[in-house]
């Protein structure tokens, strides 16, 4: 039988037997960076939405970006590498999974004028809102 003392008379935090389970699990697990898709912030401002997915290490050129039926389609697609005889790798922890993340647009959404750049492993969207046509001010008469 083996005994331990705890120093808090005997009480565990919740938090602390948390910490403690998973304690060693990979930093991404459980969040969608984890499960191949990158995290994206999306911002709102009067003229525009901003899209940002993290994506370092990548070329843009391995971007597809797509708008159908309302919907705005981000994939990644990793080409192959050609392997060379002059070395031989002895660890490799890269590693570039293919995604596709796909975002329905709102119809005050300009699709036609859809901006991106990429820049510093962000891959930054711009998705202009349309201009709103305003009412023309008219007189009604009283009947």
């Amino acid at each position: 039988m083996t005994l331990v003392k705890v120093n808090n008379n005997g009480q565990r935090s919740l938090s602390h037997f948390v910490d403690e389970f998973f304690q060693g699990f990979p930093a991404g697990l459980g969040k969608e960076e984890g499960f191949g898709f990158p995290p994206v912030n999306i911002h709102e401002t009067a003229d525009a939405y901003h899209l940002e997915l993290s994506a370092p290490g990548r070329s843009k050129e391995d971007f597809k970006i797509a708008v159908d039926n309302g919907q705005l389609t981000i994939s990644f697609e990793k080409k192959e590498e050609t392997k060379t005889e002059d070395y031989k790798t002895v660890r490799k922890e890269f590693s570039f999974r293919s995604f596709k993340r796909s975002f329905n647009l709102d119809d005050k959404i300009d699709s036609s004028a859809i901006q991106a750049k990429y820049d510093n492993g962000v891959l930054k969207l711009l998705l202009p809102k349309k201009e709103q046509v305003k009412d023309a001010a008219k007189q009604i008469t009283i009947q």
